[in-house]
């Protein structure tokens, strides 16, 4: 198999050669734009020979949109209006991912990372400021959601039409300490889904990545029922193994492991990654699994570290 034809079989539940691999980190600041990104990404995918490029959207975290950098009242979100599929935020990312598939070249697919509604409002305003207001006018930031949903999906179209293969959907926010499942799919389901299925109009490889941070777990239950092509799942928070990862969502999922300082992805020895990676493909099969972390690596893990994971995946 060549890695889209083992891609392939991964998203239909069909038994792969070797289980694919797709281990990702963000890049910094002065390789977040324009062509030094395209360089750094493509020589990450090369350097490590991984199966896939999961492209990031280092550079446009937030959501400039000139209602957000200026509000005072939770009320002032039902003055913001869509920016438009020519607005530099999306239409550059559009270029990038343009970009990342023309460096390809037809060898593997592509899939461009980016976020729910809520979270972009979240980037652009802070945790803190989203709580408030959404606790105090919930039907505000339901429409906030409602129209910056509308770029988001213009996003995904310009990239699909690009040539991405899918787009990597990262859903959050749902902490079992931050919302109920009740509050959770009244005030943020919506504008989930409105990207979401919208995705699934255009393309079958989309993925439902289920964001987990700060050791906190999920109300992974709001998700269960989001379509998607593949599920990437944080393994380690939401203390969920992959042979119930499976059960739990249905479909193919990529994942297992931790991605954290803590873990033996980022801290151990060659003899300890491989080991880690054999145990890992025992669990998951050779289909509708695929080799990866909770979450994004630390910037600086040893590149090496990835190369062995390819390495003894390919061995098996």
């Amino acid at each position: 198999m060549n890695k889209k034809e083992r891609l392939e079989a991964f998203f239909n539940n069909q038994e792969v050669d070797h289980v694919p691999v797709g281990l990702w980190r963000h890049f910094p600041p002065q390789q977040s734009h324009g062509q030094a990104y395209i360089d750094a990404q493509m020589k990450f995918y090369r350097d490590t020979d991984q199966d896939f490029v999961k492209i990031s959207c280092d550079g446009y975290f937030g959501f400039p949109n000139p209602v957000l950098e200026n509000l005072e009242k939770p009320e002032d979100l039902f003055n913001i209006k869509p920016l438009g599929g020519d607005h530099p935020f999306i239409a550059e990312q559009v270029q990038r991912g343009a970009d990342i598939v023309k460096a390809l070249d037809g060898e593997s697919m592509c899939f461009y990372t980016m976020f729910c509604p809520l979270s972009y409002l979240r980037l652009q305003i802070g945790w803190d400021k989203m709580m408030e207001y959404i606790r105090e006018s919930p039907e505000a930031v339901k429409f906030a959601c409602d129209v910056i949903a509308e770029d988001v999906k213009a996003l995904v179209k310009g990239l699909l039409e690009a040539g991405c293969d899918g787009v990597f959907y990262a859903v959050q926010n749902a902490e079992i300490n931050r919302f109920t499942v009740e509050e959770y799919n009244e005030w943020v389901r919506p504008g989930d889904k409105k990207v979401l299925d919208y995705a699934n109009t255009l393309g079958s490889h989309n993925i439902l990545h289920c964001c987990g941070w700060e050791d906190v777990r999920n109300h992974l239950e709001v998700w269960e029922d989001y379509e998607s092509g593949a599920v990437n799942w944080a393994a380690y928070i939401d203390h969920l193994d992959i042979p119930h990862a499976k059960e739990f969502f249905r479909r193919p999922v990529w994942g297992g492991f931790d991605n954290k300082e803590k873990g033996v992805l980022y801290k151990g020895t060659k003899e300890e990654i491989q080991e880690e990676t054999k145990k890992l493909i025992q669990q998951g099969g050779k289909m509708g699994f695929m080799l990866g972390p909770d979450c994004s690596l630390p910037g600086d893990i040893d590149i090496r570290h990835i190369k062995w994971v390819v390495e003894a995946s390919r061995s098996i």
